[in-house]
């Protein structure tokens, strides 16, 4: 079923309906443009997001040459949500930010917690490439979630994506050697409602106390 496509509302939903809301779109409108200030705010509220010993060691590389979409749409099997949607983001992370300037990310603690926690990141994580990895992914999971339901409580729809071929996107986005692709993540204005929710688990199969 069609829905009507309307520029958003800045009454913005409260936390609860927007998870409740949220669903993985796969239609939109190829007319529809998120303001840029709105980009840059959920950009704002993703970095909001929490990161072990306060690294920030997300990147979010936004894709806005219709030409490179082109090329990144060629590389996930020709989605057309690629180049549908109003934004297109790639979740990326730093897998070295614990050892580039750690002191940046307590400058504004007090100086005894500063004394501490610089060292204790190089301590956590030098020589551990698995759990600078693990991290990554961690950081950008939290972020993806974050941005995809600050899109819905603006109004907004998404999509998080792994179809695609991550060595060919690397090579577009010329993606740094210390640094790995997380997710892609589309948002725009979805063209039709989203069919009902395939099938979910009753919460005893999931949730679990003390032991399994």
């Amino acid at each position: 079923m069609s829905m009507k496509i309307e520029t958003p509302s800045r009454e913005k939903l409260d936390t609860l309906s927007a998870i409740e809301q949220r669903r993985s779109v796969k239609h939109y409108d190829p007319s529809f443009e998120i303001p840029e200030s709105e980009v840059r705010e959920l950009i704002s509220l993703a970095m909001l997001s929490p990161t072990s010993f306060n690294i920030q060691n997300w990147r979010f590389v936004q894709i806005k040459s219709p030409e490179r979409r082109q090329e990144i749409r060629k590389a996930a099997w020709d989605q057309a949500q690629v180049t549908e949607a109003s934004v297109l983001l790639f979740l990326c992370a730093d897998l070295k930010a614990w050892e580039k300037e750690p002191a940046r990310y307590w400058k504004n603690a007090p100086q005894a917690v500063q004394d501490f926690m610089v060292p204790a990141i190089d301590g956590f994580y030098r020589g551990k490439e698995g759990l600078q990895r693990d991290e990554a992914m961690r950081s950008s999971g939290i972020a993806l979630q974050t941005l995809m339901l600050a899109a819905k409580a603006m109004g907004y729809d998404s999509n998080p994506m792994i179809g695609f071929d991550p060595d060919a996107v690397a090579n577009i986005i010329h993606l740094p050697s210390d640094h790995v692709i997380g997710c892609m993540l589309v948002i725009g204005k979805a063209l039709k409602e989203p069919k009902e929710r395939g099938g979910q688990l009753p919460i005893d199969d999931v949730f679990v106390v003390d032991q399994f």
